[in-house]
């Protein structure tokens, strides 16, 4: 074993247990991964850059615009009020009824503002019809997760491996490669998502806790002879006071609302002692605040959601709403269209994807004020970004090094009785666990470079093993902390880390089995 592929093992363990114990935001752990590679000699500044450019990562970056325009628009407020019953009913019609329309639509929308729109709502709704909102916030979640596997833009993972793979195309010795089209990871995605979405119909009764006391922290009360109220507040990547406690900084100081209670993404809740808790990304803060705290804070990317037991009604207009979804539904016409034959033969010289409609689509959001363009820059989250680039530099610093074919190697002599198949389930299971330790995107470019040595020293097409990597590093359901939508809910539905366990680790298997059965099927090796 050479002295690089040794170097480039201890610095991705460390890079793991670093995002594992979560000392720094995950993209500033790989950006200095990245630098370490770079002082090694193992990455050129050209390849530890590449990443910056990359297609992929840029309609990352402008699908958060397209997904925030949609969502100051209020149409999501608007749907999702549309399609809870306005009676008593019960959980299974209440699912029926509500999670394959918000699967559908976190299939073309980053998940996060559809969950953070909707889960104060369902909550709200929840309490009025006598059911448990405990029933309701975990699937919003998983739902939005199955609806992002079926598409190209469902989630950032699958732009990712997108992006890797037309990197790689530029390459004559893998000319033959393409990337994925805007449907295609909806052959295998469709199957899941549907297995998985019956699933919940079946089991959220059974599996998941019936409704939990909530905050012993009242929803008003009066403070210096002011009236104050109860606001649920979700701590952002960008919260100032991130692996602080309140003693080292005060939140009244900052904010002007009081910290009643500290919910942790583990589960735990505090009511005491909290100047000792230390805040972690994820966190759900009770505060009591003045009726000026949500609308100065709303729209800061400090906090992921704000919840006072209110519903806020969307300040667009119609024709706003009408105009924006339009714009969303052309954009995923052209980049569906741009990919015909036809049409590429037709026009030679213009590349009608997903990133040319995207970029067309955001120009014309701004300029029309669907979103606020002079605050573009806030509603991009930066730290995804910057991971999604780093991460293309750690991939091809596993193939410079010679470790990604080493652990093919090693891989391979496992199972070398046994095929393809094997190796497609062992992939599926390293990214999978990669995904509920650490982030969806590091865990897709850390399998990457794996599933091309694996399916070079085979002789056999890639295209299956890349296609595992979309499903299996999406596919975060046993850990809150796997995914940002899992966190949101765990606060406001007072969820414990065992209840993911318990409820998400089938679906973990219901993807697994789907994805194994049918992607040689669909993409022979």
């Amino acid at each position: 074993m050479s002295f690089e592929i040794i170097f480039v093992l201890l610095s991705l363990i460390g890079m793991m247990i670093a995002l594992i114990l979560d000392k720094m935001r995950p993209g500033m752990v790989l950006f200095s991964v990245v630098v370490v590679f770079l002082c090694a000699g193992i990455l050129t500044p050209r390849e530890m850059l590449e990443g910056f450019s990359n297609k992929g990562m840029m309609t990352v970056a402008l699908l958060f615009l397209v997904s925030e325009g949609i969502r100051q628009t209020g149409a999501l407020n608007k749907l999702i009020k549309k399609l809870l019953p306005l009676s008593e009913t019960t959980v299974f019609k209440a699912q029926l009824r509500m999670l394959p329309a918000v699967s559908f639509i976190s299939a073309f929308l980053n998940n996060t503002p559809v969950v953070v729109i909707f889960a104060p709502i369902i909550k709200r709704w929840a309490e009025k019809v006598n059911l448990p909102a405990t029933k309701f916030l975990m699937p919003l979640s998983y739902v939005t997760i199955l609806g992002g596997i079926c598409t190209l833009i469902g989630t950032s993972t699958n732009l990712v491996v997108q992006g890797m793979i037309l990197e790689l195309a530029t390459q004559e010795k893998y000319s033959h490669i393409q990337g994925f089209t805007m449907f295609e990871l909806g052959k295998v995605g469709i199957f899941i998502a549907i297995a998985g979405i019956i699933y919940i119909f079946l089991f959220s009764k059974k599996l998941l806790p019936d409704a939990r006391p909530d905050s012993e922290v009242p929803d008003d009360e009066i403070e210096h002879g002011e009236i104050v109220h109860r606001v649920d507040a979700v701590l952002g990547s960008r919260f100032p006071g991130i692996n602080m406690t309140l003693r080292d900084f005060n939140f009244q100081r900052h904010y002007g609302a009081e910290v009643k209670e500290i919910k942790t993404r583990s589960g735990e809740r505090f009511l005491t002692d909290l100047d000792t808790v230390i805040m972690r990304e994820g966190d759900t803060l009770v505060l009591m605040a003045d009726d000026s705290f949500i609308p100065t804070w709303g729209e800061s990317s400090v906090f992921v959601l704000l919840s006072n037991g209110k519903d806020i009604e969307p300040v667009g207009s119609k024709k706003k709403r009408i105009f924006a979804l339009s714009l969303l539904v052309l954009m995923i016409t052209g980049a569906t269209v741009g990919e015909l034959p036809e049409v590429k033969n037709a026009f030679p010289n213009i590349q009608l994807d997903m990133f040319f409609f995207v970029c067309v689509t955001t120009i014309l959001m701004a300029w029309t004020k669907i979103f606020p363009a002079r605050k573009y820059t806030k509603y991009i989250s930066w730290d995804i970004l910057i991971t999604i680039s780093c991460a293309f530099a750690i991939s091809k610093a596993m193939v410079n090094s010679g470790f990604a074919d080493g652990v093919a190697g090693y891989i391979i002599g496992l199972s070398t009785n046994y095929g393809p198949h094997v190796l497609l389930a062992i992939l599926f299971i390293i990214t999978n666990l990669f995904t509920e330790l650490i982030t969806n995107n590091a865990a897709a470019a850390l399998a990457f470079p794996l599933a091309l040595a694996v399916s070079e020293k085979l002789g056999v097409d890639p295209t299956p093993f890349f296609v595992v990597i979309c499903m299996a590093a999406s596919g975060s359901f046993s850990t809150p902390i796997g995914y940002q939508t899992n966190l949101i809910v765990q606060g406001i539905g007072n969820y414990k880390f065992t209840d993911f366990v318990r409820f998400g680790l089938p679906l973990n298997i219901i993807a697994f089995i789907i994805s194994i059965f049918l992607i040689p099927i669909i993409w022979p090796f």
